[in-house]
């Protein structure tokens, strides 16, 4: 067996800690996480935890950083393969898997929950600011591409896909039957065809 340095064994901590995170908010929401439970999932103590990231909401921070590369490739790729509006409509409003509508109802209780704190509250709109910066980018490229015209500035476009997403992934998530329908047809409304 090798033995790691210890800059590979905090590394490897690291990891563990991210993917015990992603896991437990998946199946207890971020207000049902607690730092115990993630630190046993991973192995570890919840000392581990407060150590690599502070506090659940710094960890959350992480997840959502490290998988922030992985997203936007997937978003890259869909949006390249969209051939029309109608193409580019199914990317912004298609069904999310199960996984994806979950996470995006952990991030709207992150919100509620970090909303009157705001040394965290600043962090999450840093980051938030960071992750629409670059989907503006993308998705004005592509409106160029397909010639599309949104019925507002593109900045404007992406808080209120992002608001209405977190919106009905929560509504779904307490009320079943709240499908992407409703995201589609404001998303028709607000890229009219030409």
């Amino acid at each position: 067996m090798v033995r790691l340095t210890r800059s590979e064994q905090q590394a490897r901590t690291h990891e563990h800690l991210l993917r015990a995170g992603r896991e437990v908010f998946l199946r207890r929401g971020f207000l049902g996480a607690t730092v115990e439970e993630i630190a046993a999932d991973a192995g570890y103590t919840r000392g581990a935890v407060y150590k690599h990231f502070g506090s659940k909401e710094g960890l959350w921070l992480a997840i959502v950083e490290a998988d922030a590369g992985t997203h936007f490739d997937g978003l890259r790729t869909a949006l390249r393969q969209a051939g029309d509006r109608d193409g580019l409509i199914a990317v912004l409003g298609g069904t999310a898997n199960e996984e994806a509508a979950k996470w995006t109802a952990v991030t709207a209780e992150v919100l509620a929950a970090t909303a009157q704190q705001p040394e965290i509250a600043t962090q999450v709109a840093a980051l938030q600011q960071r992750h629409d910066d670059q989907v503006v980018a993308l998705l004005t490229e592509h409106f160029e591409r397909l010639g599309i015209h949104p019925t507002l500035p593109v900045e404007h476009l992406v808080i209120t896909v992002g608001a209405l997403g977190i919106g009905l992934a929560l509504r779904q998530a307490v009320i079943q039957g709240t499908g992407p329908d409703v995201l589609t047809q404001i998303l028709k409304m607000m890229l009219p065809s030409t």
